[in-house]
């Protein structure tokens, strides 16, 4: 609202770079440019969408930085800029600095990363191989060795994420990759509030859980090890939240 009571803002109009953007954008989530596809090129963008070919530059340095766009080197058709395999590694930052950016209250990030967890622990009970479970095993060894609170959290991240991955479903191992990434900041802050005993209390019971939901994971238990994943996310949170509620930035 502005000055004036009961007197809607007028709506923001884009930026004319965020017309372009838009115009990929679209032609990517219908189906008319694939992986590998050439876009068309400056002069034709700019006239085809009323927008000067610097608003155009600005609009695929925007893409090129998102990983969507890539420029391709040669003359004519194997010249220009084409549209790229975005990496999961990409998607993984975007999606970690949205969680981290956007002050969504802790309780909500800890109840969408409980269901990726879930189905995580179930599909890796099924599909994990030896090479994953050796990682997990690396992993609950970090944690049983760390000398510190930080490298407890680090092997607990690197536990997580590795058992995202055994379970076999690239987006749900990203997503989950990224979440957790950015809880670690204020996970390391609740840490750090805990006097030495709770402290040293609550990371043996963290183990004696890690080690549960590697069991299982191992023995091909998927009931089990939801259950036991579910429980261990819950149980910590529960232990470790302070009054804050809302993700720091």
């Amino acid at each position: 609202m502005d000055g004036q009571a009961g007197v809607p803002d007028p709506p923001v109009a884009p930026r004319a770079y965020e017309t372009v953007v838009a115009w990929v954008e679209e032609r990517i989530l219908d189906g008319r440019l694939h992986v590998g596809d050439q876009v068309p090129a400056e002069r034709e963008l700019s006239a085809r969408l009323g927008v000067s070919r610097s608003v155009v530059r600005e609009a695929v340095r925007s893409l090129e930085a998102q990983g969507v766009l890539t420029p391709s080197v040669g003359a004519g058709r194997a010249g220009g800029t084409r549209v790229s395999a975005l990496p999961s590694g990409a998607l993984t930052r975007l999606l970690r600095l949205h969680v981290a950016l956007a002050h969504f209250p802790l309780d909500e990030v800890v109840e969408v990363r409980t269901a990726l967890e879930r189905l995580s622990a179930r599909l890796a009970a099924t599909h994990a191989t030896a090479g994953d479970l050796e990682r997990l095993r690396t992993h609950l060894e970090e944690m049983r060795t760390a000398t510190d609170r930080e490298g407890f959290n680090d092997g607990d991240t690197a536990f997580h994420v590795a058992l995202a991955r055994a379970a076999g479903n690239g987006l749900a191992a990203d997503t989950t990759e990224a979440i957790r990434e950015a809880l670690r900041r204020p996970l390391m802050e609740l840490f750090s509030r805990l006097e030495e005993r709770p402290y040293v209390d609550l990371v043996a019971d963290l183990m004696r859980e890690h080690e549960a939901i590697y069991d299982a994971v191992a023995s091909g238990d998927p009931a089990a090890a939801e259950e036991l994943v579910e429980a261990h996310v819950r149980t910590a949170w529960r232990r470790l939240q302070g009054p804050a509620a809302t993700m720091a930035p």
